[in-house]
């Protein structure tokens, strides 16, 4: 009897699922709540803007460092804070030295970040969009030295 209830409750979820409408998906399956984010030789990410819908849950950036060189000769990384709080958290970040991927540890001014990447390795960061406010001015940087202040992106959260 304990199997056959098992069994008729597992057969009503997966007919439940195959049936839901397509807007039941989680945001997180939106492509419009992801990115793809090149760090590329010359200090460039591509694309240097990103828009992210105010709908999505949650948003994903996938870092793909397109270079050769290891991460301790020329590292990327992809780091979000409000454009007003750069220059401080690159500051607070040089001080805390490659140990800590040039970035403060426990800074509250980054709202995500991905590790430190060499060439040819990809990360992926995801970041409640509730954390983004529109009207906010945003910047993604590269903390590696010598890239922060070249390697930039704007990010806005579309109203």
């Amino acid at each position: 009897m304990h199997c056959r209830l098992i069994l008729a409750l597992a057969t009503l979820c997966v007919t439940a699922a195959a049936h839901a409408a397509p807007d039941a998906a989680p945001a997180a399956a939106n492509p419009a709540c992801s990115i793809d984010v090149e760090g590329r030789p010359g200090k460039q990410f591509g694309p240097d803007h990103i828009v992210v819908p105010s709908t999505c849950t949650d948003f994903t950036v996938r870092l793909i460092h397109t270079g050769k060189n290891g991460k301790e000769k020329a590292g990327h990384n992809w780091v979000l804070t409000k454009s007003e709080d750069i220059d401080a958290v690159m500051v607070d970040g040089i001080k805390a030295g490659a140990r800590h991927e040039f970035l403060a540890p426990g800074d509250a001014r980054i709202l995500a970040k991905t590790p430190m990447l060499g060439g040819g390795e990809t990360a992926t960061v995801t970041f409640p969009v509730a954390r983004l406010r529109a009207g906010q001015s945003y910047t993604y940087y590269c903390s590696f030295p010598a890239h922060a202040q070249h390697m930039r992106g704007t990010l806005v959260l579309q109203p």
